[in-house]
């Protein structure tokens, strides 16, 4: 790959210039991702569909995508209490802090008791399925 041309437009802006070759492996090489982003939003999608208690509530989704883990934002909806909930679970409270911190990910039963605690489908505990590569 040649090092790029940088052009200063007459106002200032920057343009870069590179060879056809170069842009022909770029434009194809971002077809490619769209293509296989696509397809990953196509099977969740498709999961979704057929077992919809996989869809979070709109809350918790923008939680998580504030920074809070799933727990937290599953306990924060319900409106509990760390300590309420490690009495409904029977789970101790260092457990439900380190799920929520991410230190640990806690074990299939631990999540099971916290998921039945918060009535929420034990999947939305469970670990995610990570996508084939």
């Amino acid at each position: 790959m040649h090092e790029p041309q940088i052009i200063r437009t007459p106002s200032g802006e920057e343009m870069v210039l590179i060879s056809r070759a170069e842009y022909d492996a770029l434009v194809a090489a971002a077809r490619t991702e769209d293509e296989e982003d696509a397809a990953i939003y196509d099977a969740r999608k498709a999961a979704l569909v057929a077992d919809p208690t996989g869809l979070l509530p709109q809350p918790v989704g923008e939680a998580i995508l504030k920074g809070d883990s799933l727990l937290r934002a599953l306990r924060r909806w319900r409106a509990v209490t760390r300590s309420q909930l490690a009495a409904r679970a029977g789970v101790g409270l260092g457990a439900i802090s380190d799920i929520e911190n991410r230190q640990r990910t806690g074990a299939p039963d631990i999540l099971g008791r916290l998921a039945r605690a918060l009535d929420v489908p034990p999947a939305w505990l469970e670990a995610p399925a990570t996508p084939a590569a």
